[in-house]
């Protein structure tokens, strides 16, 4: 028989026989990493950090939830709740492995950052209808694989952002923000004014693959693309774009704005 499914709202194991909450608390292990929430409300110090200490699965994820967004209203940030929750429910995907909200921007940044397997491919963790949710998971959340398209669906159409890292070591960084990706990240700001300070008098001497011409003359055609872009234009795969497009950048022909890639001047006067 078919039912709706409401994360947060679905009846909780209380109620239910000693064994079968043992069972379900059980499913993805005990959660033994305490969340930490920065908030960087003084430039000039050290950032505030709240602790949601382990609780079960439910609990957890509600609790960070709320102090989240909490905080986020008391520094005067805009991203809603619903925002919020979808990424804190990413969490589950990393085993809450030591799981780090900064509020930065006035509340209007909030990167959430984790050492969890991390997520190979990032341009389709983006699509609607990928997912990597075991069944259970989907004790917890829809695990359909909307959130995070959701969410980016969501920032974008209000002018915002979002982008999805590597962490340091292991794991991931996902940065929401109620500004674009360039004026989000403080380095894409910088490599931008360094970009337009140089003079280009001449087109660059680099040498190009087949494939990185035919990125170049895609993204001068188009504007920005991605690899999932090349790939049902040019065909081939997304590994093999992302690569192409990753010498690219280190060539100093296009930069990296959100999760799309868009020519320099000098790529411009390559192309």
């Amino acid at each position: 028989m078919a039912r709706d499914f409401y994360p947060f709202v679905e009846e909780s194991a209380q109620g239910l026989p000693k064994d079968q909450q043992k069972a379900d608390e059980s499913l993805l292990g005990e959660v033994s990493y305490p969340a930490r929430i920065a908030v960087y409300d003084d430039a000039a110090a050290a950032p505030r950090v709240v602790i949601v200490d382990p609780a079960d699965v439910r609990s957890y994820l509600e609790e960070i939830t709320a102090t989240v967004n909490r905080l986020v209203r008391e520094q005067g940030g805009s991203i809603p709740f619903m925002v919020i929750r979808e990424i804190v429910e990413n969490f589950i995907h990393a085993y809450f492995i030591s799981p780090t909200i900064s509020i930065l921007d006035g509340g209007n940044t909030i990167r959430f950052s984790d050492q969890g397997p991390g997520i190979r491919e990032k341009e389709r963790a983006l699509e609607y209808g990928t997912t990597s949710a075991t069944e259970d998971m989907k004790r917890y959340i829809r695990g359909v694989g909307s959130g995070l398209p959701y969410v980016q669906q969501y920032m974008v159409d209000k002018g915002g952002s979002l982008v999805i890292e590597d962490n340091i070591n292991a794991g991931t960084v996902v940065t929401i923000s109620t500004r674009s990706a360039d004026d989000a990240s403080v380095r894409a700001r910088a490599t931008e004014r360094m970009e337009e300070k140089k003079p280009s008098l001449e087109a660059p001497r680099v040498e190009l693959s087949k494939r990185g011409q035919q990125a170049v003359e895609y993204l001068h055609s188009n504007g920005e693309a991605g690899p999932s872009d090349l790939v049902r234009e040019l065909g081939s795969s997304a590994p093999t774009w992302s690569r192409e497009l990753k010498k690219l950048l280190e060539q100093g022909l296009v930069r990296k704005s959100g999760q799309k890639y868009r020519l320099t001047d000098a790529g411009r006067l390559l192309a």
